[in-house]
């Protein structure tokens, strides 16, 4: 069943207010899925935070015009999908990588964040960019280690010292 105008306006409004909170994109192809397999990917892409949708090339293209996504619009061609990331960069990539492994017929067509179009080979890249609270982890890590080696250091002469004294009544004992 063909859209009327309206209706292709109110998409392409809908899909350009996501691309706009968006944090990045990842376009795909799925010729070849069945309608149960695009089911599970749709259900895993809601459980991640992505917002997919399968758009007509020309409606994506007027729907990315004026985002940081408009440099994927030469990409564009073939029948595809677009997922967006709005939280988490790295989510709309870990999504299609993870369902790709097990459905060889998805396959991404080309990636963009921060503004930068991303060839598909990047996909394992940007799929494994850490999620922010993995990044917090590593962060407070980073932050965290001198201190630790510092009370570590200052507490050693005194463990040693401890630990050299009871080698002593140990030794007298015996």
């Amino acid at each position: 069943m063909a859209l009327r105008l309206e209706d292709k306006k109110v998409f392409v409004t809908e899909v350009n207010a996501v691309a706009v909170d968006s944090l990045s994109a990842v376009a795909a192809e799925y010729r070849g899925l069945t309608v149960a397999e695009m089911t599970e990917l749709r259900k895993q892409a809601r459980n991640a935070g992505v917002y997919m949708r399968v758009v007509k090339n020309t409606l994506a293209r007027r729907a990315i015009k004026g985002t940081e996504f408009e440099c994927m619009k030469d990409t564009l061609k073939g029948p595809l999908l677009l997922a967006f990331a709005k939280d988490d960069p790295g989510a709309a990539a870990r999504v299609i990588k993870d369902f790709a492994k097990e459905h060889i017929a998805l396959r991404a067509v080309s990636l963009s964040a921060g503004g930068q179009l991303l060839p598909a080979s990047d996909l394992e890249k940007l799929a494994n960019l850490p999620t922010l609270d993995q990044a917090r982890a590593i962060l407070l890590g980073l932050l965290v280690a001198p201190m630790s080696r510092l009370v570590r250091t200052l507490a050693e002469p005194s463990a040693m010292l401890a630990r050299t004294l009871s080698a002593k009544a140990e030794q007298k004992a015996a």
